[in-house]
């Protein structure tokens, strides 16, 4: 009779890990750069100049991590962001463009689980003339976004839509930051 319990003891522990196994592996998506670029990011200045974007400290989602945002889709971001608002005259490539705005992800505070999920970014802005490597701007941009369970009821998606959500308003943000400095 000793056996019996036991054997659906062990049952239901391997159950349990395999659940929890199914429930990390794989199930994290990252940030989609299209989601965290602005829809409508409108500037009323329109700067005679080019800029080139440099993104640092994100990191990449990995299989069992929660989503997170890589480097190239907030570049990607946010040179939608530039050529959608017409701030720029245009967005280059490799080593040309008369500023360099390098955006550098400091913190990205995600919570581990609940029924409404706010993330919080923090990102630095500068903003740099190329010819002579003056800082025309440097700005500590921190936005929050929060979405809950009537948005999405499965959590990694639910974290997805708040990573995007915070990326977006920082993205709107850093760039009315440049818009309000002196060029």
């Amino acid at each position: 009779m000793t056996r019996q319990p036991l054997a659906l003891a062990r049952r239901a522990t391997a159950a349990g890990l395999v659940a929890t196994a199914l429930a990390l592996g794989g199930c994290a998506t990252p940030a989609h750069q299209e989601s965290m670029a602005p829809v409508a990011v409108q500037s009323t200045k329109k700067l005679p100049f080019t800029v080139r974007v440099e993104t640092r400290g994100g990191a990449a989602t990995g299989l069992v991590d929660s989503s997170n945002v890589a480097d190239a889709d907030l570049k990607a971001a946010i040179e939608t962001s530039i050529r959608q608002s017409g701030l720029f005259k245009s967005v280059t490539a490799g080593n040309e463009g008369d500023y360099v705005l390098t955006v550098s992800i400091a913190g990205l505070d995600k919570p581990m689980f609940g029924g409404a999920f706010t993330v919080t970014l923090d990102t630095g802005w500068s903003l740099v003339r190329a010819s002579d490597r003056s800082v025309v701007l440097r700005k500590a941009v921190r936005s929050s976004h929060t979405t809950s369970m009537s948005e999405a009821f499965v959590g990694t998606t639910r974290l997805r839509l708040a990573v995007e959500g915070a990326v977006r308003k920082n993205i709107s943000e850093g760039l009315q930051a440049i818009a309000d400095a002196p060029l």
